[in-house]
């Protein structure tokens, strides 16, 4: 199985991880969470050479999924994912924009929904999803074994956790998302979280307070 190349860029005032996941074989590339600042994105896949072919969501907060909409429109891309459980914020992403100061964002239906133990694919490079409730009820992650990486979006960071105050956010449910889901992909498999650097997950079962020793 060919591994993923992939680039990271911060996007909106959140400094959100929109990452830039690609086939060596064929260029085709997916974009992960594209919160918004749409032409550098588009300008970074065009200096990597690469062609954006469909979006994936983590989940629907609005530094991670407000430029979804525009640009699936404008270059005719798929929405896949995130997991059910965020349509309610996806219905609610107008309502996210104008509360944070955000562009206007635009609703979408998601071309595929995830669920737990899917794939998605993109060129000769497949991904695993595994549902991550917590931070949201429809998070998901994109976890790739070959390049021992996982995009884990919010439910985990360098020396820390997702926030879980948010409507239907459940701080058990994620912890149980992050040592019985993530953990399994082992310790030293390198995650880029939706902000901050990145890591590894045996970093964080050593030394993130929140985990550590689970």
């Amino acid at each position: 199985m060919t591994a993923p190349r992939y680039h990271t860029l911060p996007v909106t005032p959140f400094a959100q991880n929109c990452s830039i996941v690609w086939c060596p074989v064929t260029r085709e590339a997916a974009v992960i969470d594209p919160g918004g600042d749409l032409p550098r994105i588009e300008a970074a896949a065009r200096e990597l050479g690469v062609t954006l072919t469909q979006i994936w969501l983590t989940h629907a907060h609005i530094d991670h999924a407000g430029g979804t909409a525009e640009l699936a429109e404008r270059l005719g891309l798929p929405i896949i994912g995130p997991h059910p459980g965020d349509a309610f914020w996806i219905d609610g992403l107008p309502e996210q924009s104008r509360m944070f100061g955000f562009p206007p964002a635009g609703h979408f239906t998601p071309t595929r929904w995830l669920h737990d133990g899917d794939t998605v694919q993109v060129g000769q490079c497949t991904l695993h999803v595994r549902h991550c409730p917590g931070h949201t009820p429809g998070h998901v992650v994109f976890h790739s074994p070959e390049a021992q990486r996982a995009f884990v979006g919010d439910v985990l960071f360098a020396g820390s956790i997702g926030r879980t105050d948010f409507p239907q956010g459940n701080h058990q449910q994620l912890i149980d998302s992050i040592t019985q889901r993530l953990w399994p992909m082992g310790d030293d498999t390198v995650f880029i979280p939706g902000h901050g650097p990145e890591s590894s997950f045996g970093e964080e079962r050593r030394h993130n307070p929140f985990v550590r020793g689970t």
